[in-house]
């Protein structure tokens, strides 16, 4: 790609996404600043996200795009990246809901330009994503971290009717991961007994997040041991229905991460009330500078991540 010539204050730092592709079409380029339109706030990123989504959406070939937008918000993103956290330094006229200097946090879903930038236009409001202020005590990484596994594990855990003050008997499968960590937070949250499954190596994260029980399904089969719930989360879309249902009581229900949700501004300000009560966190796995972004998204892709993978964008002295 080449740089369009301008002077230096109207170029950033991007990862682009040369062509579909292993990690090695990820590259950093200077592209063109973005400036914001009307309804849009410009924002200087601080940190990113690598998620499981991002790894899957790079690798898709281009003729898959065309279904890929009939059925799910996402777009093509020569710029990639879902998740964000950084500070608003410019509004459109037609902007309301933020100032200049808010920090912020949430999504790009369904916008064509992504968040591994150090800058990225994002509209206030838009029917796929969502922007809202960052929960003030925590770090631009560790905001980052929250969105998509927060707004996902909160939207299912409602999907399986678990309400607070109603004690109920819930099992995370993949409670080590970025929606799974957050299920497990907030299933507790909301009164649960909760269970994690995860590798034995993850016990000790998983019990630091609350859950009382673990079950390490490198050595057991969960459906196996005689215990039974009335709730079953599979975080990572590895389980079955069929086979979990030995391990449901009568009338219990099983949910998968591979259940469609929908991001609105609601769910992302319940998250952001939570962090800033303590009663979640993020959990964070490794950090990169935005020039690894290919070797995050590597990491990613050997399955072995616990919480969310996060790139740190520092500016370039030019910029």
């Amino acid at each position: 790609m080449t740089a369009i010539q301008t002077s230096p204050t109207q170029q950033m730092q991007a990862i682009v996404s040369i062509r579909s592709g292993p990690p090695e079409v990820l590259q950093l380029q200077e592209v063109a600043k973005p400036a914001p339109k009307a309804n849009e706030v410009l924002i200087r990123v601080h940190a990113a996200t690598v998620t499981v989504g991002d790894v899957m959406l790079r690798k898709l070939p281009g003729w898959m795009w065309l279904p890929m937008r009939l059925l799910s918000p996402h777009r093509r993103k020569r710029i990639p990246g879902h998740e964000l956290a950084g500070e608003v330094v410019e509004i459109g006229n037609a902007v309301t809901r933020f100032a200049i200097g808010d920090q912020v946090f949430g999504t790009t879903t369904g916008l064509s330009v992504g968040a591994n930038a150090e800058y990225v236009c994002v509209p206030e409001t838009w029917p796929a994503g969502v922007l809202a202020r960052k929960p003030a005590n925590l770090s631009y990484a560790e905001a980052a971290a929250l969105p998509v596994g927060g707004m996902t594990a909160l939207q299912l855990l409602r999907k399986g009717k678990l309400q607070a003050g109603h004690a109920k008997r819930v099992l995370i499968y993949g409670a080590s991961g970025s929606v799974g960590s957050m299920a497990v937070q907030l299933a507790r949250h909301l009164g649960a007994e909760v269970t994690g499954v995860s590798s034995g190596a993850n016990a000790a994260l998983v019990r630091s997040l609350g859950a009382q029980h673990v079950v390490d399904y490198t050595k057991e089969d969960f459906t196996e041991l005689g215990e039974t719930y009335d709730l079953i989360f599979d975080a990572v879309g590895k389980g079955s229905a069929a086979r979990s249902k030995r391990a449901l009581k009568p009338g219990g229900r099983y949910i998968s991460v591979a259940t469609l949700t929908r991001e609105n501004t609601d769910d992302l300000n319940f998250i952001r009330e939570l962090a800033e009560a303590g009663a979640v966190k993020a959990v964070i796995d490794r950090r990169y500078p935005l020039a690894q972004a290919a070797d995050a998204h590597r990491y990613v892709e050997t399955g072995r991540k616990r919480g969310s993978v996060v790139l740190t964008i520092e500016p370039s002295p030019s910029h």
